[in-house]
């Protein structure tokens, strides 16, 4: 699977001048944990996140701590948003975008074709696929084995993610393009593809 299959698109996205208060709110609204961040011209120039929202910004209780200089009030985007962005293009795998993910602690990564944002891909996509259920995952692979080779011809099971295909015909060509279609399909996390014995064709 690529970053295309599973991103969010349009994107919900800032200004550097766009205050911190009203990202903080779109945020909160949204139920987002980062936004990207646009010039004028619409590039990429940064991602503010929770966490770039939250520092500084919570004041101590000043009945228990002594007072402390007020954040500045009419800080923007501009102040606090991480730069440069680590992105990836539509067509990044996945388990390399998740690897990348994982080892930069990032919570979303922003996707770019050319210089245009046309994407965003979250933990939460990530995670929504490793959960996707059996059956929905088994109905996909039959629709791309149907297309490819005949409805009739195929016998798809899926447990726990894993596909297990079994064709009436014995053609190793096939059997690679089977598999190959079953694993791009979103949730799947292998295939595997076997001639059914003649006992068991249709």
């Amino acid at each position: 699977m690529r970053a295309h299959d599973v991103m969010t698109s349009p994107v919900v996205t800032v200004e550097p001048d766009t205050p911190l208060k009203a990202a903080a709110a779109l945020l909160a609204a949204r139920g987002f944990t980062a936004l990207p961040v646009l010039d004028a011209e619409e590039r990429l120039v940064g991602i503010v996140t929770e966490a770039d929202l939250m520092r500084g910004r919570i004041p101590f209780d000043p009945r228990h701590h002594d007072p402390v200089p007020p954040a500045a009030e009419h800080a923007t985007v501009a102040d606090v948003m991480s730069a440069p962005v680590i992105f990836a293009n539509p067509g990044t795998d996945l388990a390399e975008l998740a690897a990348t993910m994982l080892d930069s602690r990032l919570r979303s990564v922003p996707i770019v074709d050319g210089h245009r944002l046309v994407g965003i891909v979250t933990r939460r996509d990530l995670v929504r696929l490793t959960g996707r259920d059996d059956a929905l995952i088994a109905r996909d692979v039959r629709h791309r084995l149907e297309i490819y080779g005949g409805g009739r011809r195929w016998r798809v099971e899926v447990r726990e993610g894993v596909v297990t295909i079994g064709d009436e015909f014995d053609d190793p060509t096939d059997r690679h393009a089977a598999r190959r279609l079953a694993e791009a399909v979103p949730g799947v996390v292998r295939a595997e593809v076997f001639t059914m014995p003649e006992a068991e064709r249709t």
